[in-house]
């Protein structure tokens, strides 16, 4: 018998294996042609006035009315084969839109152009959902950011650096502003460094009640502009644009209220200081009281100020303090009942919620505890409820949890252990859940604001079909302590047929950059498949999340204050080590690469990592913070007069000559954020140093380095010097 239980298993492990090797192999073409591991997603989701439905753009054609207790199709708003402007044949396609207030009008962008990351100009339409109507927003250039008044009778847009309204009544286009100048003076949306760092477009807000409209005014005028080389035609041409680099000027930023009936416009007081930021403007629930966030050049010192929306007077009503830095957030609330706000910060080394009254004066802490609330989803004051996401119960999870506004009951909603994002429907009587594990791909559900789930939307079963028609093998998370006790959270995918008695290369992926993770419990789409793909080719793939990085409190994240890269490499190096330590791990073949921050911390471990990393691959890298813009980087390394040290010492220019393996460096050379110069720079550096690397260069490309084949052509270029060198 026990003959032929032995018998029966090994027969049983070899039809495993083999079953394991016949499985179909991953290829670029699967990852970045096919998309045969992209999941479905909801997008472009509008939650509905009555609480009870919401509408949603389907494949740039349809906008669908949905109920969010059964999640089925209600009606058709609108489709866009009615979409024909006057005089043309051809209907035009929805690249975005909004509905207006009473749900009556349906504003439309379509031709969209991209400037940068975040910002976009197209052509606005409005159509009439009752007279079945299409009219242009504007005859002139290409729009931005058209949004509706809270009444619906008005539209408020930007072009060219100014501020428009259009009257939807008598179709009358008013030019709120006259001054803008490209590369001087920008009304109603933020300059460069403003939109990458503080992440907004919109820099305008119409006050509750739409009599007042509230605008950013940035004078870039002394701000050194940058130039990028685009080689598209005969005789390159030159794109100037402001780029404000660390110690350098920035844009004097103003803050101005525009009265809709007098036509008169106001200067917020913003204080005589000029050299500081104003990240957020806010309006409160009354409309004369517009809130203002103010921080000075360091970024540690934040204030609220209240200002008077028609004498523009302001007061402070919150300071707070910092000895390291202090991160911009959408977190501020304020409450309807016009007494109270609600505002975020990590005062007690985790990020909880607080609630002030309007004067300023702390009500209470509403969460607290050795974990960090991630984002404040809203606030139903009609049961007294703020419903926020946290990592309470492990860094690498997301889940949604609920709290009274008296900071009792502290309640888990989401139930799966996870990733999970939610949005709400107006009132929270429902939210859409897009729940994600490590190895599994987007779930999207409907559910009651208890939790209770009413319907699966998206379970994405093809992608799990595909995942193990491909044979994906686990992604698996661990920790270790280093050397000097820090304990690191990582991930590890093995090869399908791993033998522990066998010796693997590990290929390392790295971020590492401020409150930035790899290391969470969520799908990983393109970068887990290609690392999938490595798998099957007998690697070992691995992610650290190392000192600096997110989701465990504030002394964790901001221990590399002044000095960034240092410690971050030390922790990269230290599983190096870790890894070097396991029996199935060839510590002579240990890879790593990273894009951006991870570009910048593989150059690192490169140089000053030699001895541990064999292989690197370096994507749009920062090579020394002094290229970097200012806001960023001033955030965590203060002003390089100040800090010389802090941003020459960890430069991997200053390290080439410890260079021993072998060097990729990537980059795009329209690269508006991280400049192609940090690259050249480094080129430069390893040329004198007199060490060998390769680098691939991709024409007109930013940061993201994508378009047509560009990212086939980029993971081609990766995987096969990967191959070869590790």
């Amino acid at each position: 018998m026990k003959k032929l239980i032995l018998i029966a298993f090994a027969l049983n492990c070899f039809f495993t294996a083999n079953a394991q090797l016949t499985k179909k192999q991953i290829t670029l073409e699967d990852i970045w042609e096919s998309g045969t591991f992209y999941p479905q997603t909801l997008d472009d989701v509008v939650p509905m006035k009555d609480g009870e439905h919401y509408c949603m753009l389907k494949n740039e054609a349809f906008i669908r009315e949905y109920e969010y207790k059964t999640g089925d199709s209600v009606k058709t708003i609108l489709n866009a084969n009615h979409l024909v402007p006057p005089g043309q044949t051809e209907s035009i396609s929805i690249d975005e839109y909004s509905l207006s207030p009473d749900e009556t009008k349906i504003l439309i962008g379509t031709g969209t152009e991209r400037i940068y990351r975040h910002s976009t100009r197209m052509d606005y339409y409005i159509w009439d959902i009752n007279t079945k109507k299409l009219t242009k927003l504007s005859t002139g250039a290409k729009q931005r950011l058209a949004s509706f008044s809270p009444d619906g009778s008005k539209v408020v847009f930007l072009r060219e650096n100014n501020v428009f309204i259009t009257d939807l009544t008598t179709g009358k286009e008013s030019q709120i502003t006259t001054d803008g100048v490209v590369n001087s003076i920008i009304n109603g949306s933020p300059d460069w460094v403003y939109e990458e760092e503080f992440e907004f477009t919109k820099g305008f807000s119409w006050s509750p009640d739409g009599s007042k409209l509230a605008f950013y005014r940035f004078d870039e005028s002394k701000v050194k502009e940058f130039d990028l080389v685009m080689y598209d035609s005969l005789y390159p041409t030159i794109y100037k644009y402001k780029y404000p680099k660390a110690g350098e000027d920035n844009s004097i930023v103003s803050v101005h209220v525009y009265d809709v009936e007098t036509g008169k416009t106001q200067l917020m007081d913003v204080g005589t200081e000029k050299d500081q930021y104003i990240p957020r403007i806010k309006w409160t629930e009354d409309s004369n009281v517009l809130s203002i966030q103010r921080m000075n050049r360091l970024q540690n010192k934040l204030e609220i100020l209240l200002a008077d929306a028609t004498t523009g007077i302001s007061k402070v009503i919150y300071t707070e303090k910092n000895k390291y830095y202090i991160e911009i957030k959408n977190n501020l609330t304020f409450l309807k009942d016009k007494k109270r706000f609600i505002f975020t910060n990590d005062q007690d080394g985790y990020d909880h919620i607080y609630l002030y009254n309007i004067d300023g004066s702390l009500v209470k802490q509403l969460t607290s505890g050795n974990w960090e609330v991630i984002d404040v989803k809203g606030v139903d004051e009609v049961n007294g409820l703020v419903y926020f996401i946290s990592d309470e119960e492990s860094p690498i999870d997301k889940a949604l949890y609920s709290v009274k506004l008296d900071g009792t009951n502290k309640t888990k909603i989401s139930l799966k252990e996870g990733t999970n994002e939610v949005e709400f429907s107006e009132g929270y009587r429902y939210f859409i859940n897009t729940y994600s594990n490590a190895n599994t791909p987007s779930y999207v559900s409907i559910h009651k604001a208890s939790g209770k789930e009413l319907k699966m939307l998206i379970d994405n079963s093809d992608i799990i079909a595909s995942t193990k028609e491909f044979g994906f093998t686990k992604e698996e998370f661990f920790t270790f302590k280093t050397a000097d006790s820090i304990k690191l959270y990582g991930w590890m995918i093995k090869p399908p047929d791993f033998n522990a008695a066998k010796k693997y290369p590990v290929l390392v992926y790295v971020y590492g950059g401020p409150g930035d993770q790899t290391v969470v419990n969520s799908w990983g789409y393109m970068d887990l498949a290609w690392h999938e793909m490595l798998a099957q080719k007998g690697y070992i793939v691995v992610s650290v999340d190392n000192r600096g990085t997110g989701g465990r409190g504030e002394a964790f994240k901001k221990c590399t204050y002044g000095q960034l890269g240092k410690l971050e490499t030390i922790d990269q190096i230290e599983t190096a080590k870790y890894l070097g330590k396991q029996a199935y791990v060839d510590k002579t073949r240990i890879g790593i690469w990273g894009w951006s921050y991870g570009g910048y911390m593989t150059a690192l471990c490169m140089t000053k990592g030699a001895d541990y990393f064999k292989t690197g691959v370096a994507v749009a890298p920062v090579t020394n913070w002094r290229y970097y813009d200012n806001i960023y980087t001033e955030r965590y390394m203060g002003l390089p007069k100040d800090n010389a040290s802090g941003y020459d010492d960890n430069s991997p220019v200053k390290h080439v000559k410890k260079l021993k393996g072998k060097f990729l460096l990537v980059h795009g050379t329209a690269d508006d954020n991280v400049h192609f110069q940090n690259s050249m720079m480094l080129a430069d550096a390893l040329v004198k140093a007199n060490k060998q690397f390769e680098m691939q260069f991709y024409p007109n490309k930013n940061h993201s380095i994508y378009g047509g084949y560009t990212r086939f052509h980029l993971f081609t270029r990766i995987t096969d010097f990967i191959l070869e060198n590790l």
